[in-house]
């Protein structure tokens, strides 16, 4: 049976090719696409809803779209802080996750995608293991995501791994009427020798799979890639044809120019995950670069453990601001730009922008609905800047996605929200003595 639902009274910040706001603006939508936006008018007095909400005042978005992240890491959040990348994943990442049970990992999701859906984000990209357990929590909570296992080389000759990545995508492929979406996902240059990775790249190439791997995150990273093969790590994955299949990179934090063109030659995203990145003491994507090369960037927050949230507001605004000081112009990342980069371009990256990422005729109603009536949110010269550079999860009210609200009022009505919390709690707990007991 066919459902109309018709938004009214908003401030619709569309994030279409033009950059459209509107102001009193209406969005109706008809089983989960939105059949029209714009200003509340005839039009919409005549359009015939079941189902009518009145948000005077309030600003609508698209949903956010979480480029990179490693959802049930929500398990390890203050786990281990303030340590370097190689040291924190062999001495405290590892260990942990060897203990994880495929009951873990889905609760684990599961409080990623209530953090999420309170902050605004609609789309993630996962990578980490026990996938099915993942895409089960996914599914519960009705959020939009691209799922893959992560792929580490272990013992010589052991293809399982990539056997059971395959079977995961294929089993998993277009699951939760469309929402689930799945790639593959060789973890990084470092964890990923030459012939393993080359199978990984025969298996996405047949099949259609685009990829989702680590790049350039740390110099400790390019000095062993270049010790080992010769080559920097962009080099290293384009001489293993890793960028014949559509690439999503995330960090690619230590790149010169000719890295960048590479890149952009052949269609590279990249997700730019500013939180992590400043806390490992990662280094500074050189964003506004990539983009003048036509480098599709989105934004992501990386998992819990690195980060320690979610929350793509407070990624855009770092990414803005990280800009501005790092080449020392306040107008290098605009406002806009960071907003583009945490909705539409992160369509881009995962290849769905003619799904999602905007808020315009024929795509799915993934969107964000934010109060206005707060200190932080007065007054309200530039609704995009004030989202941006003011708003905060706190002022999220409501989130659809497909049409299906998810978030009422401040409240998750998808699924049952104090379970995950009160289930990660005791697996958490549980977890870190098992690692301590190694």
């Amino acid at each position: 049976m066919s459902r109309r639902v018709l938004l009214k009274g908003l401030t619709i910040v569309t994030m279409n090719k033009n950059n459209e706001v509107i102001e009193d603006g209406s969005i109706a939508i008809e089983n989960g696409v939105i059949q029209f936006v714009c200003e509340t008018d005839a039009q919409t007095q005549d359009w015939q809803a079941d189902e009518t909400y009145e948000f005077t005042g309030k600003i609508a978005v698209p949903g956010f779209i979480n480029a990179h992240t490693h959802a049930a890491m929500t398990l390890l959040r203050g786990y281990a802080d303030d340590m370097a990348l190689m040291e924190w994943l062999s001495d405290k990442i590892w260990p942990f996750e060897s203990h994880l049970t495929p009951e873990d990992v889905y609760y684990g999701t599961l409080l990623a995608c209530a953090e999420m859906i309170r902050s605004g984000t609609t789309t993630f990209a996962d990578m980490y293991f026990h996938m099915d357990a993942a895409a089960e929590a996914t599914k519960t909570s009705g959020l939009r995501a691209l799922l893959s296992r992560g792929l580490v080389h272990t013992v010589p000759g052991d293809e399982s791994a990539i056997a059971d990545a395959v079977r995961f995508c294929t089993q998993w492929q277009g699951d939760a009427d469309g929402r689930i979406m799945t790639c593959l996902a060789p973890h990084a240059p470092y964890t990923c020798p030459p012939e393993f990775l080359g199978k990984i790249v025969s298996e996405a190439k047949s099949r259609g799979f685009m990829i989702h791997t680590h790049l350039s995150e740390t110099k400790d990273e390019i000095e062993q890639i270049k010790r080992t093969y010769g080559q920097s790590p962009v080099e290293y994955m384009l001489s293993h044809n890793v960028f014949s299949c559509p690439t999503l990179a995330a960090h690619c934090v230590h790149m010169d120019d000719q890295d960048m063109q590479i890149l952009s030659d052949h269609g590279v995203a990249v997700a730019h995950n500013p939180g992590s990145n400043m806390k490992l003491a990662s280094g500074v994507s050189s964003v506004a670069k990539m983009r003048e090369k036509g480098i599709v960037v989105g934004l992501g927050t990386d998992g819990a453990s690195s980060n320690n949230n979610l929350d793509m507001l407070e990624e855009a605004r770092l990414c803005a601001l990280l800009q501005k000081v790092t080449t020392g112009d306040p107008t290098v990342i605009n406002a806009n730009d960071a907003l583009q980069m945490a909705t539409i371009e992160g369509a881009k990256a995962l290849r769905i922008d003619d799904k999602v990422g905007s808020l315009e005729p024929r795509k799915q109603a993934d969107i964000v609905i934010f109060g206005t009536d707060s200190p932080n949110m007065t007054p309200e010269f530039n609704p995009t800047s004030n989202l941006v550079y003011s708003a905060n999860a706190g002022n999220i009210e409501y989130v659809f996605v497909a049409g299906r609200l998810l978030l009422d009022q401040g409240k998750i009505i998808s699924f049952d929200e104090q379970l995950a919390i009160d289930e990660c709690r005791k697996r958490s707990l549980r977890l870190a003595r098992e690692a301590k007991s190694n």
